[in-house]
């Protein structure tokens, strides 16, 4: 059985015993996204531009469609809007029924990464070929209960994997806990298989959690309300000491 299905990463099994190594945060840098979901609606070019200029090198931008969530939020519209504010990466995370309708429009606009929810998708790999098409970098989300192996047959095609920590729909809540366990799973099966694609958790992530979230192999953390509640820039500047 490979390693990644017991949790533990191909370079923590040696002779039939398992070996929690861990991970060396110094080799490598975790990216803070800030999600704009818990931003101030009333000055979202201001926040977005504060969390640049803190640090901020990827903007993560929750679009849901009151049908796969609950909630209804960005649109095309504000895509437009923000890009020219800032050069930052633009992480569009696609909480919608058959996202395929709005791959292209969110490209055109800027979009950098686009994410769509396995759990939304009748034919996962077309939309993910779709994007690619868009010369855009293309991920896959799938919700805490949803198993790893959803994946098997498209990750090589990824490049990156978002692991929602929390239910997806609202900000401001709990991380799940048994998430720390799918994470190192997730990080063995893509170790195992040598791939360069990145790990991206969503929800619940904060300065109290952020460093263990990267000790289990996390490349990049979203969080929301950790930054945009309160003083951006000291908010920032609390969680990305946790990652140094």
């Amino acid at each position: 059985m490979p390693a990644w299905k017991h949790g533990f990463g191909a370079d923590e099994y040696e002779e039939g015993t398992f070996v929690k190594r861990g991970i060396n945060m110094k080799t490598k840098e975790i990216i803070l996204a800030p999600s704009i979901l818990s931003a101030d609606f009333t000055n979202l070019g201001r926040d977005v531009i504060t969390a640049v200029q803190a640090g901020a090198k990827y903007i993560h931008i929750d679009v849901m469609d009151g049908m796969f969530v609950p909630q209804i939020s960005f649109g095309t519209p504000v895509i437009k809007a923000l890009r020219p504010l800032t050069d930052a990466v633009f992480d569009v995370h696609m909480m919608v029924e058959d996202p395929g309708r709005y791959v292209e429009e969110y490209a055109r606009l800027g979009a950098d990464i686009i994410t769509v929810h396995a759990e939304a998708c009748k034919h996962l790999d077309r939309v993910i070929q779709q994007i690619k098409a868009c010369g855009k970098k293309a991920a896959v989300s799938l919700n805490p209960s949803t198993p790893l192996g959803v994946l098997e047959y498209v990750l090589e095609e990824l490049d990156m994997v978002l692991l929602m920590t929390v239910n997806p729909g609202f900000g401001g809540q709990k991380y799940i806990s048994y998430c720390d366990e799918k994470i190192r799973a997730l990080r063995a099966m893509i170790d195992e298989k040598g791939l360069p694609v990145k790990i991206e958790v969503d929800g619940g992530v904060n300065a109290s959690n952020v460093k263990r979230l990267a000790e289990c192999g996390v490349d990049i953390v979203v969080c929301g309300s950790a930054v945009f509640e309160g003083n951006i820039t000291e908010n920032m500047k609390k969680i990305m000491e946790q990652l140094a």
